[in-house]
């Protein structure tokens, strides 16, 4: 009897848990199908946390007529404190052949070892057909007409609006491609005042500032003869702004006009004196200087032709149209022209697919 309570206890102790480390169970939800009718097989795998288990893997077919469409992936399950771990995968079966199938079992390895399930069965049972009574088989159905539905027809409505407009625009740009005229552009130009009319206008601006009564008057006559000097230029031809005084009076001995020389040389010797020697001079010292100037202005100024033609305030440039303009038009003829096509047999097309 010790011997025997020696035994039991040693099975219970330490085979009895070994045996029971990993346990390998299979199910199906179904046991009978039709034909191409589909059915589950789980798979169950309780084992310890730490093996190492790889699970039977089946690329297309189960056994010879039973076929795997999809093996869903494995849910993991911990148990008693993470110490045990139950991991289920389900695969996805059909048949398209009326037989009694043995599904033999499963087939796990855990570490080493292979671990086997239980086996299952699986009856697939064909239509049954009625071959007494004939008259109970229809034919084919008829096409259903589907119901009317407005987005079916908004691609359609889309392009019957643009066609329109886009074939006038065909027919412009193939009118102008056709024409090959110059381009024509209208340029408005800004009458040139004379020299003396821009001087007296810049006087004026100068008189009206009365700029030497704040004390300012190397700011006037820098002004008033910066004009005077413009004005030269422009009317006798010579760089009268970059030259000094007397190289000025000595260009301008030709006009044979003493006085006006003589104003003028004491005008521009007293802006040198003003801007470089910080001279002073009296209020209707200032007055005077600037009706001198414009006293030589009138005295020097052209005359003007009466029966000269006014200018003109717009020109008008002509310029061939270039080879780019014909690519660009040539280009969106091409383009237009692809649309118009397209849309023409989509619109065909699904009118004959809706309406036949």
């Amino acid at each position: 009897m010790k011997r025997l309570l020696v035994l039991l206890t040693y099975i219970t102790t330490f085979l009895l848990p070994s045996l029971a480390q990993v346990s390998v169970e299979a199910s199906i939800d179904s046991l009978e199908l039709l034909i191409g009718e589909q059915a589950h097989i789980s798979l169950q795998v309780s084992l310890d946390a730490d093996k190492r288990l790889i699970l039977p893997a089946y690329p297309d077919t189960l056994v010879r007529g039973v076929e795997v469409l999809e093996v869903a992936k494995p849910d993991t399950q911990y148990l008693n404190n993470n110490k045990r771990m139950l991991i289920k995968e389900v695969y996805t079966i059909t048949s398209f052949d009326s037989a009694l199938y043995y599904l033999p079992p499963m087939e796990v390895q855990v570490e080493d070892e292979v671990y086997k399930s239980n086996p299952l069965a699986l009856k697939v049972f064909s239509m049954p057909v009625d071959t007494l009574h004939p008259d109970q088989f229809f034919g084919t159905k008829d096409v259903m007409k589907p119901a009317f539905m407005w987005a079916d027809w908004y691609g359609v409505m889309a392009c019957g609006i643009l066609w329109i407009p886009a074939l006038l625009l065909l027919l412009y740009l193939i009118k102008r491609i056709r024409d090959n005229q110059p381009i024509i552009r209208k340029v408005k130009v800004e009458p040139q005042l004379p020299p003396h009319q821009q001087a007296m206008q810049e006087i004026e601006r100068i008189k009206s500032e009365k700029v030497w009564q704040h004390g300012l008057s190397k700011e006037y006559y820098t002004q008033l003869t910066d004009t005077l000097r413009a004005y030269i230029e422009k009317r006798f031809g010579f760089r009268a702004l970059e030259m000094t005084t007397d190289e000025i009076i000595d260009r301008l001995k030709s006009l044979h006009d003493a006085e006006a020389l003589r104003e003028l040389r004491g005008l521009l010797k007293t802006a040198d004196l003003v801007k470089f020697a910080k001279f002073i001079p009296m209020m209707n010292e200032n007055d005077a200087n600037l009706l001198n100037a414009v006293n030589f202005i009138n005295e020097t100024k052209e005359e003007e032709d009466p029966n000269a033609k006014p200018e003109p305030t717009e020109i008008t440039i002509i310029e061939k149209r270039p080879l780019r303009i014909k690519v660009m038009l040539g280009v969106g003829i091409l383009l237009i022209s692809i649309f118009l096509v397209g849309a023409l047999v989509y619109i065909g097309m699904e009118l004959y697919n809706n309406l036949a």
